[in-house]
């Protein structure tokens, strides 16, 4: 059996650096107000797609997080309200003879905010960690 000997000091030098950026509070505090900032315009944009009749479906939009799951960091944007999911997808109308079609508030705000995103990342995080991938 082959014996191999592998350099991997740049690596470790590297690994050090991004541990050390990522242990500080400025890391911490950005992803603080990262999540607020993208919270907020999730809600902005999400009730300005709902459509309004009453105003009971809009006011029933509510967001939590940020959710940190090993590499995730995720948000959760939902209605509780009973008929949210037949106004977002669409449904039968009364006696079943017609069909009503979605709305997709919730999916077209997700697209929106996906390209939204970048420019949601708080500035200081960005600066923070330009640094790990020179």
């Amino acid at each position: 059996m082959a014996a191999y000997e592998i350099d991997d000091e740049e690596f470790q030098a590297w690994a050090k650096r991004v541990d050390e950026k990522i242990a500080t509070d400025a890391v911490k505090l950005g992803i603080e107000r990262s999540a607020r900032r993208i919270k907020a315009q999730s809600m902005r944009e999400v009730k300005a797609r709902t459509i309004v009749d009453t105003g009971h479906l809009r006011r029933t939009w509510h967001v939590s997080g940020p959710f940190i799951g090993g590499t995730v960091i995720s948000l959760e944007l939902y209605n509780n309200t009973e008929y949210a999911p037949f106004v977002e997808n669409g449904h039968r109308t009364r006696g079943g003879s017609g069909w009503v079609e979605g709305r997709f508030m919730l999916r077209d705000t997700i697209e929106v905010l996906e390209a939204q995103l970048p420019s949601l990342i708080s500035p200081s995080l960005r600066t923070t960690l330009k640094g790990l991938l020179d």
